[in-house]
């Protein structure tokens, strides 16, 4: 994978921010919220609040983002908890500023996170397993939803494949090659690839439910409502075409060290079962896919932190656990 560019600095966002603005007629200067892979500003439109977003340059293609853009308003068009697509005021969804930096607004979600990476979740078991169970259900009506869709023929999104998850050459890196691996860790780690692409080959030959998916259901992407009735998902910046139980190991990813992981994860698949049946092999494979996505988060360090940063090897001693979690055979 080659990596896209680096992130802007926050002043260098900020100019193109203000500068983005213009296009869907701010009435006051964009606020910085964060700046990781997208610089995301807070915007205030004529009609109310918004979120501003500078695309990371190179990651994903004009025609990419526009198609995440339309899935996200088909979304919240059938009913679903989804940020709706802003039309600058020439009707785009998307502009371009000039030298590949492209920027779109969506509709403001008011609320709290589900919880942040590395910290542990809030709340007591009982609570987390109910949230676990309304994220499960939301997860399954959005699969269902999307496969009633007719989508348009210049819709494109990467693949979290086989070949994107466990391939030569991974979507977001070959994640056995990281440094911060010792030798046999990362000999283990590639062994674990050549496994879990096996699976994944025996999974798709009996039926394995594919189609666009999320991809990236990491607490930060939750938004609980203030009220507590619901939640919305956020950022779809890495949805594409893969496995649905993709979203399921996403989700649960950031929960191994989690006191209550066992409960939270059987929650959240009670929550889907009950809209989206899972079968037993579908059950058997969920272990595989929270590896496959601890893989490819250790993957996603490369080329984003160095080395020697403590998140980094965070990164490879869960996906280490994740392996010994999944017992692969």
């Amino acid at each position: 994978m080659t990596m896209s560019d680096t992130n802007l600095t926050d002043a260098q966002a900020q100019a193109l921010a203000a500068q983005a603005a213009r296009h869907w007629g701010a009435t006051a200067a964009p606020r910085l919220i964060k700046n990781r892979e997208n610089a995301v500003f807070a915007l205030t439109l004529p009609q109310g609040r918004a979120a501003l977003r500078l695309h990371r340059r190179g990651y994903q293609s004009p025609a990419a983002i526009r198609s995440e853009l339309w899935w996200c308003d088909a979304l919240a068009t059938a009913g679903l908890p989804v940020p709706q697509a802003i039309p600058a005021q020439d009707g785009e969804r998307l502009t371009d500023l000039g030298a590949g930096q492209m920027a779109s607004v969506i509709a403001w979600v008011d609320g709290s996170i589900l919880g942040q990476a590395e910290t542990p979740l809030a709340g007591t078991p009982a609570q987390q397993c109910a949230r676990y169970a309304d994220l499960g259900a939301l997860i399954a009506r959005i699969h269902i939803t999307t496969d009633r869709l007719a989508l348009p023929h210049s819709f494109t999104r990467p693949r979290w494949d086989i070949d994107g998850l466990v391939g030569p050459d991974p979507h977001w890196g070959r994640f056995w090659d990281h440094p911060t691996l010792t030798e046999p860790e990362a000999a283990d780690l590639k062994h674990v690839a050549q496994r879990c692409h096996a699976m994944l080959t025996d999974h798709a030959a009996k039926g394995g439910d594919f189609g666009l998916i999320h991809a990236d259901l990491l607490r930060e992407n939750v938004i609980l409502d203030t009220d507590g009735t619901g939640m919305t998902l956020i950022d779809f910046d890495d949805s594409g075409f893969g496995f649905r139980l993709f979203d399921l190991g996403a989700a649960l990813s950031q929960n191994l060290y989690e006191p209550a992981r066992d409960a939270i994860a059987a929650a959240m698949l009670r929550g889907y079962a009950a809209h989206r049946p899972l079968a037993p092999q579908d059950l058997a494979m969920v272990p595989v896919f929270t590896l496959l996505r601890c893989l490819a988060s250790l993957g996603w360090t490369m080329g984003r932190l160095p080395p020697d940063h403590p998140r980094a090897r965070h990164y490879a001693d869960r996906a280490l656990l994740a392996a010994t979690l999944a017992a692969l055979p």
